[in-house]
């Protein structure tokens, strides 16, 4: 803004305000209060009692705390070792995460290496028993739980990491295969691939550890719709699929999948006769006719059959959307294997819900700063990403709580908050750390009070279940 001067008629810049730089040594400010948030989901989730007793220590440093640590590190949205060294002279980055010792880059990544192999056995128990002692909030779309799996791509090009390899998208990275649950997107299973890794390729074994994490969290009510893309198209986990909904059912409770059919080389022309002999096709508009068909199909896999059941969806378009008359049809074919039993239309919408997956994705790679993994050993990469799905967990944990529903500060309304929004909201908010007469304060100042009973709130939930 120009200010007018009347004596000299004519305007003036104003001058900006010089302000004096102090440092104290008294004051004891932190930009990230929100980590004593996440000290309190690991003394939910007792990581002290899942690691040290599994990863004993002579002498030195408990394993705890490493894993204290780079989940800490991860939940501001740093995925690389150095990041550490920052905060090895940071007295509330110790206590709030309660370390006994703040470790050095050079020594996390080392036992990193040395027990990379056994810690990430043992990181998938934290999210469950975080999300069990806090009552975590597992929502259902369309009266269904749904378990989505995916995988997805690191981009890591110009690297010579182990495991390193072209992916579906072009580009030289990892593949990791990922499952999350409910509208919250809780993450149950995020485990590190080779780039060149098909999605269904030892997939069964990714089944077999979920499964039961799954009928852990679930509850006994809930009714769960697995769902997975094209890439999983398989008999071998159809059938594992098809028999885990039996397991289910002998335990009384509710279990389908829904899998996108992956045409391969069939003929298109001849499922356009196919769906006009049953007389399913429906013009939807000028030029597009849309046929459904309910199937029974017969798929084997090594000496078991069953019949499993395929909802086709042909569309036949002899003019595109703007008008013009196409010289050929153009002919589209989707399938859905499922063992729903409701109407074509429900299922086709059901499935159309599996893209919010995509979301979840995104905030891993991006909002936790993991498409670049910091090791160039695969090993100690996949325990990484273990850690992370823990502090994925932790976040959306305190999101969930604390960013929606009456308490929320932000105004528009929302099912779910970002992990990025977690990150600026709560995680990054600035406050004065103050010890005094055998009590850790956090001072917030004046005009957030809103932010105050956010963490105040999450707080007591966290502390509510705490235990070493």
């Amino acid at each position: 803004m120009q200010l007018y001067n009347y004596a000299s008629n004519s305007f003036t810049q104003p001058t900006m305000p010089r302000f004096e730089v102090k440092q104290s040594a008294k004051l004891n400010l932190t930009s990230y209060s929100g980590l004593a948030l996440i000290g309190q989901c690991c003394q939910a989730a007792q990581v002290e009692a899942v690691i040290d007793p599994r990863l004993p220590v002579s002498q030195g440093m408990r394993s705890s705390d490493l894993v204290k640590s780079v989940v800490g590190l991860l939940s501001l949205g740093k995925s690389d070792f150095e990041a550490i060294e920052p905060f090895r002279g940071d007295r509330f980055f110790k206590e709030a995460l309660g370390l006994a010792k703040v470790p050095g880059s050079v020594w996390m990544r080392q036992r990193l290496d040395a027990r990379a192999a056994e810690l990430r056995e043992l990181t998938d128990e934290l999210s469950l028993r975080l999300l069990e002692r806090t009552e975590a909030p597992i929502t259902a779309h369309k009266g269904y739980v749904c378990a989505d799996l995916d995988t997805f791509v690191m981009d890591n090009s110009d690297t010579k990491k182990e495991a390193v390899s072209r992916t579906y998208q072009g580009v030289d990275g990892y593949t990791p295969i990922a499952l999350y649950l409910g509208n919250e997107g809780w993450n149950l299973g995020l485990e590190l691939r080779a780039g060149s890794h098909h999605s269904a390729l030892e997939t069964e074994y990714f089944f077999e550890r979920a499964f039961p994490r799954l009928r852990r969290v679930c509850a006994a009510d809930a009714k769960l719709l697995w769902r997975a893309d094209s890439g999983f198209d398989s008999a071998r986990l159809l059938f594992a699929l098809a028999d885990e909904r039996d397991r289910w059912a002998a335990l009384g409770r509710s279990f389908d999948y829904l899998t996108k059919w992956n045409p391969r080389r069939q003929d298109k022309t001849a499922w356009v006769a196919r769906a006009e002999a049953a007389g399913a096709f429906e013009e939807v508009r000028a030029g597009k006719r849309v046929g459904l068909l309910d199937l029974k199909i017969d798929r084997a896999w090594k000496k078991a059959k069953r019949t499993l059941r395929l909802v086709v969806r042909v569309t036949e378009r002899t003019i595109d959307k703007k008008g013009q008359h196409l010289l050929a049809p153009e002919i589209e074919i989707e399938g859905w294997w499922t063992s729903l039993d409701v109407a074509m239309a429900d299922v086709i919408e059901l499935y159309k819900h599996h893209g919010t997956h995509e979301q979840f994705h995104s905030e891993i790679k991006t909002d936790l700063d993991l498409e670049r993994l910091p090791s160039g050993k695969f090993d100690t990469n996949d325990a990484v990403v273990h850690l992370a799905a823990f502090a994925y967990n932790c976040l959306r944990l305190i999101g969930q709580l604390g960013l929606t529903g009456d308490i929320s500060p932000i105004r528009h309304p929302a099912k779910r908050r970002r992990i990025r929004t977690v990150l600026q909201e709560v995680m990054y908010r600035a406050a004065k750390f103050v010890e005094h007469a055998r009590r850790l304060v956090l001072d917030f100042g004046r005009g957030v009070a809103a932010h105050v009973k956010v963490f105040t709130t999450v707080q007591a939930r966290l502390c509510a279940v705490a235990s070493p």
